[in-house]
């Protein structure tokens, strides 16, 4: 008797087929109550099988639609756009319009501002800021990447001081400053692209590490010229 669990059964059988060219790019693949009832087991059983194909970049999983054998031709891409006035997640509205589901996960910490991001907020160095890192999900994968930095004396004796708590948590940066009565206008971006670095690649799923693009991000007060947040974002080069 096997002792591979069965997803990885499931997911090596899938991959033979794609990589025999049985599977052709563009099939759709059984979903997932046709593999449970060809293989047993439960749902997690097929999840767990096409989650590991698509990080493997065999299979494009299309929200609501189902699972295709991926084409060198049709990248599945994710495109960035900037809302001002959304009272929304910007990555989550931006990612429904594309037929994906926008999620993320964060940790946020008080500390003191480096040399570097002090620069960039027009602060001293060693003056405390709010600093979040953010993982962004698109139908539960990775494809996005943020570490973000708030001055506290701006937001710190406010109902936004922390960016994913309270009643303004997750509205994105535009629309939690106008709580202030701060209206920041457009970012400005400095973009570049590169390779990923390896805690990159193994945080958005790279195997092996690919092109990322790097964006040095910057919200200031439209009014007075002050940065309000600054932030670093990589992004899959593929997605």
């Amino acid at each position: 008797m096997s002792t591979t669990p069965l997803y990885l059964r499931v997911a090596e059988e899938l991959r033979a087929r794609i990589e025999s060219g049985e599977l052709p790019p563009g099939t759709r693949l059984p979903s997932v109550a046709e593999l449970i009832q060809q293989y047993g087991g439960s749902n997690s059983v097929a999840t767990q099988a096409y989650k590991l194909l698509v990080g493997d970049g065999l299979v494009v999983s299309r929200h609501g639609a189902g699972h295709y054998v991926r084409g060198p031709e049709t990248p599945e891409l994710l495109v960035r756009r900037h809302r001002r006035r959304s009272e929304d997640s910007p990555f989550a509205e931006g990612a429904a319009e594309q037929g994906a589901v926008g999620t993320w996960r964060h940790e946020t910490t008080t500390e003191q501002a480096s040399e570097t991001v002090a620069a960039r907020l027009g602060i001293t160095a060693g003056d405390a800021v709010m600093h979040t890192s953010y993982v962004y999900l698109a139908d539960d994968l990775p494809v996005q990447l943020a570490e973000s930095w708030e001055p506290l004396a701006l937001t710190g004796q406010s109902l936004v001081a922390l960016p994913e708590v309270g009643p303004y948590a997750g509205v994105g940066v535009a629309a939690r400053m106008r709580v202030l009565g701060i209206d920041v206008g457009e970012p400005v971006e400095r973009v570049r692209a590169r390779m990923a670095t390896r805690q990159e690649a193994q945080a958005l799923g790279m195997t092996p590490p690919g092109p990322v693009l790097a964006i040095e991000r910057t919200y200031f007060d439209q009014d007075s010229g002050r940065a309000v947040e600054t932030a670093d974002v990589v992004m899959r080069g593929d997605r």
